[in-house]
């Protein structure tokens, strides 16, 4: 098996405050390979996009990595100077926010921020970098990118901005791209078109791609692997078809009962109960058990049930009997 592009190992962020220190990342571990999409799914504060700020060094302080290790291509980068981790964000690690209009900078052209990209991570002419924003916009579905060029931001749709947004990601050949709910405001078959992008370029770059998203529909659709986090901690992760066909920890089947169905109708949607719980407030045991319909002492005492320590897929306790067990 070759290199993955990314791997994280037993990632913990902490956040100092005044009530005692706060982990929204909780020895997280995954690998993304060339080519791959890995979706990141869960509820608000999960740790979701914290865990992609922590590996592109994006982390808002008092936020800090205090163990754990990030490796980019087998490098080491966790512990890179501020200066050299500069360097790697655009030309190793390209980022894609969930809102483009405050990705962009209002005040200028796009053809100057993509151009503005290009030259500060690759050896080339201006002219040279012009072609290649025209080239970039191309790629990623502007029509008549060559005059578009000149357009300010808010001269673009959503959609369209978007696309500028994964354009800037991508235009200086990155081996990773974080992308952090990016199609959370577009409408459903402008969703549809930025998915079928990121996956088509993701294929013909060998471009690993980091997908956190709340939606599971685009977790079906786009990614090949998912990781669900729950409380800072990974809840589960394995093949999409595996963990959204056959889920296995309770969380998971919650998030898969949450989601409407075409075939379901007017069925009543399943609803998890209470909420996630505050940082500085986890219960002991799993920090699921309180929503958990198939909580047992277990549970809500002792250790913390962590994949690897499990199955390597599901970090339950007690893991939900797929169909086939549950006959057999």
């Amino acid at each position: 098996m070759s290199e993955p592009i990314l791997s994280v190992r037993d990632l913990v962020v902490e956040i100092p405050t005044r009530y005692g220190v706060l982990r929204p990342v909780d020895q997280v571990n995954y690998d993304i390979g060339a080519g791959e999409i890995l979706g990141v799914v869960g509820e608000s504060g999960a740790g979701k996009s914290m865990t992609g700020n922590a590996v592109i060094g994006l982390l808002d302080r008092p936020a800090r990595i205090t163990s754990g290790e990030i490796y980019l291509k087998g490098q080491r980068i966790d512990q890179l100077p501020i200066n050299e981790m500069r360097r790697l964000r655009g030309k190793e690690i390209g980022m894609v926010f969930q809102d483009p209009l405050t990705s962009l900078n209002p005040l200028l052209r796009i053809g100057e921020q993509l151009e503005e990209t290009i030259l500060a991570h690759l050896d080339v002419s201006a002219s040279e970098a012009s072609d290649r924003a025209v080239a970039a916009l191309e790629e990623v579905g502007i029509p008549a990118a060559a005059e578009r060029i000149g357009s300010y931001p808010h001269e673009f749709s959503g959609g369209m901005r978007q696309r500028v947004v994964i354009a800037l990601a991508l235009c200086a050949e990155p081996s990773l791209i974080i992308a952090d709910e990016p199609t959370t405001a577009l409408d459903v078959s402008v969703q549809a078109q930025i998915i079928a992008l990121l996956k088509r370029l993701c294929r013909e770059r060998g471009t690993g791609v980091m997908l956190v998203t709340h939606d599971m529909g685009v977790i079906a659709e786009a990614a090949d692997r998912v990781a669900v986090m729950y409380a800072g901690r990974l809840a589960e992760l394995g093949p999409v078809r595996e963990v959204l066909g056959a889920p296995r920890h309770p969380y998971t089947e919650g998030l898969m009962g949450s989601t409407p169905l075409a075939s379901q109708g007017k069925a009543r949607l399943h609803q998890i109960p209470g909420s996630m719980p505050r940082l500085g407030n986890l219960p002991d045991g799993c920090a699921f058990h309180p929503r958990c319909p198939y909580a047992q002492d277990r549970c809500r005492e002792g250790d913390t049930p962590r994949l690897k320590t499990l199955d390597g897929r599901t970090a339950c306790w007690f893991p939900v009997a797929t169909k086939a067990e549950a006959a057999s």
